[in-house]
Formats: C-alpha cells, structure tokens, sequence
C-alpha cells in the first residue's frame, strides 16, 4: 500500500495496528461462501476500526478481527439514534486488481451526514484509507463472478455512555465488509413499486439528506406493507405529494423527448450511483433536469406517453427498471424502455474495468 503527507490537506496517512484473525476462513471456506453471495448476510475476516473524542480527535485507527461490539447500555446511539454510514462496493478487475468507485464522493457525502448528525467528520483522505486498510487484510474475499463485488460498509456511532441530550464526546467509526451478488433476486429484471400516502421517509429540515439508520427504520414499516401488495419495493411522496424516492433508491424519469427528470429537494439522499448514470446521459447528449415531479404527473405521463421509462437506482441495486406501480386503487403497468439497462451496462462495465473510465472514477485499492 503506498500512502504519501498530501500537501494539498496537511494530512499524512494513519498509522494503522493490525490484528490478524486467528479464526479466519479457510482458503476452501472462503470460496465456498464467495459460490454464492447473499447480501449482506457473510461478513470478511476483520474490521476497521477508528475511536474519535472531543479530547483527542480521531485516534487509535486498527485492523481487527471482525466480531461483536461491546456497549455500554447508556451508550447514546442506544437512545438517541445518532449513527451514520455508508455503502460503496469493491469490484475485482480481470487482472486481479481491485478497484472502487468515486470513494472521495461516498467519504464526502459521510462528512455532510455527519454534520447534520453533530457527528465529527472523518477526512476524506482517512475514509479512504480505511478502506485501503479492510482491502489489505482480506482482498482475497472480493469475488470475480459476474455482478459480484465486495459490498464495503462504513458506519459511525455515538458511542459515550451519556443520557443527556447533546451531540456525544465519544465516538466509533467502524468499516465491515460482505461479500455479495445482485441485490434483487433474478438481477436486472423490472420491480414492482407500492406508492406509500400514509407514511413519510422524512421530513424538511429533517434528515432526509443524510444516510442514517433512523431515515430506513422509518421505511420498514411502509416497506412491510408493500410485500404484503405484492411489490419489491415502497415509493415515499413529501408533504406536497411529490415523488421523493423508494426505501432504500433514486427514482430517475425518461421523457419522450429524450430528457432525464430527477427528483430534487433537501430532503433527499444526494445518489452517487444515480449522479453517474446522469451524467454517462449527459455524455450522450440526454437533457437532465432535477426538479419537483408530484405522483399526478408521474401517473399522467405515463398515461399519455409522455413518460416513456421509470428507473431506480442506487450502490447496492445499481439499476433497477420499474415495471409496475401500485396504490390502494390502481394498477399503473410502466413503459419499459432501452436507457435503464443500456446506462447500468456502461456503468457496470466502467466499475469492473471493461470500459474506459473517461471520468477517473475508478481507483485501485490493493495498491
């Protein structure tokens, strides 16, 4: 691993201790779990670790072995939900190297979560060195099969054993790491959504923009309710009834003009994955507007034709077509058109070295 003093920031690399897991998988172990990837369900070898307090910054940076945490009962992530992470995959390259994809973006969007969580805010520099560390201990769990990666998981929590209400003086940055496939069953194909009036994501001036538990934990309950209508997935409107975005995805709107709609609002998660995809439009000459779209002109334009493709997409799904949206008394069928698919190909693609990255969004991390 070559780490350099960056002159630009003032910032010389963590001097990390690492701690080897006596128990890890076998080399047949591991590749027997690495057959058959289920999201989120096996977990790598070690964890990084990164203590932070008000007394001495981030400090005490470590390799260990992965296992459970130790928290005292008081500690206020248990009772006030201040916790933030993140979501970014590693992807094994045909020649063995392996890469990851806009990490400063993911490091940078961590920092503004942070801040609307009165967490302190790891450099972007240290994220990414994180996860150079996690990489450098167990690089042989990123599989090679095909939409397989080394799904990477940062996270932060309040850890200080403290019931007052006031942002904590103790902290824990953590990094985890799972091994995984497609994350809907049968890959790429069209999803059923259930449009969710009764219940919200978030709310403005809440936490809509930032990635914490607390904005998912709020979906479970609507997410429940669209399994039982049959769907994949639940679409949250806001206080105006327009088109937020589902449980856990960006929603992306084609019109018949070639113009790529996005919803846009501050309480919205700001999509990495979705950002790409606008922008590989953009290179082929797509409109792409961000603004307020309402449900009525969601259903009116697919109704007259004006609407021609509905997407998702996010880190962990990439691209998902939207095939189907349900409310308590309707059936809309989507149109399914070519751009979905053609756009996640050449993201894919760019993501596992097939393509030309003409946006430097690649970088290698077992260098």
């Amino acid at each position: 691993m070559s780490l350099t003093y960056d002159p630009d920031t003032g910032l010389a690399p963590l001097e990390f201790a690492v701690t080897k897991n006596l128990a890890a998988k076998s080399p047949a172990e591991r590749a027997e779990l690495l057959a058959k990837p289920a999201f989120g369900t096996t977990f790598t070898d070690h964890m990084v670790h990164i203590c932070w307090s008000l007394e001495h910054g981030w400090h005490r940076p470590s390799v260990l072995p992965y296992g459970k945490l130790s928290l005292d009962p008081a500690a206020a992530v248990l009772h006030y939900g201040q916790e933030i992470f993140e979501g970014i995959k590693a992807y094994r390259h045909a020649d063995g190297s392996i890469h990851t994809f806009r990490p400063d973006q993911n490091g940078r969007r961590l920092q503004r979560s942070a801040r609307r969580l009165a967490l302190p805010e790891l450099p972007v520099e240290h994220f990414i060195q994180s996860l150079r560390e996690i990489i450098a201990v167990d690089g042989e769990w990123v599989p090679s099969g095909d939409d397989q990666s080394l799904y990477l998981r940062p996270f932060m929590f309040a850890r200080e054993a403290f019931l007052g209400v006031r942002p904590a003086h103790k902290v824990a940055y953590y990094v985890i790491a799972s091994p995984v496939g497609a994350y809907f069953k049968g890959g790429a194909k069209p999803v059923s959504i259930w449009l969710s009036e009764e219940y919200s994501r978030a709310g403005k001036g809440g936490t809509g923009a930032a990635k914490t538990g607390g904005n998912y934990a709020a979906s479970l309950l609507p997410q429940a309710e669209a399994y039982e209508e049959g769907c994949d997935q639940v679409v949250f409107l806001d206080q105006d009834r327009n088109v937020e975005e589902l449980g856990g995805m960006n929603v992306v709107f084609v019109y018949k003009d070639g113009t790529i709609v996005t919803p846009q609002s501050d309480s919205i998660l700001e999509g990495i994955t979705r950002d790409s995809l606008l922008q590989l439009a953009i290179d082929r000459g797509h409109k792409v507007v961000g603004r307020a779209i309402s449900i009525d002109e969601w259903r009116q334009g697919v109704a007259s034709g004006d609407i021609v493709e509905v997407f998702a997409c996010g880190t962990a799904a990439v691209v998902a077509p939207i095939g189907e949206l349900k409310g308590r008394d309707f059936i809309d069928e989507q149109p399914l058109g070519s751009l979905a698919l053609s756009l996640r190909e050449e993201l894919t693609d760019i993501q596992y070295g097939r393509r030309e990255d003409r946006h430097g969004w690649m970088l290698r991390l077992d260098a």
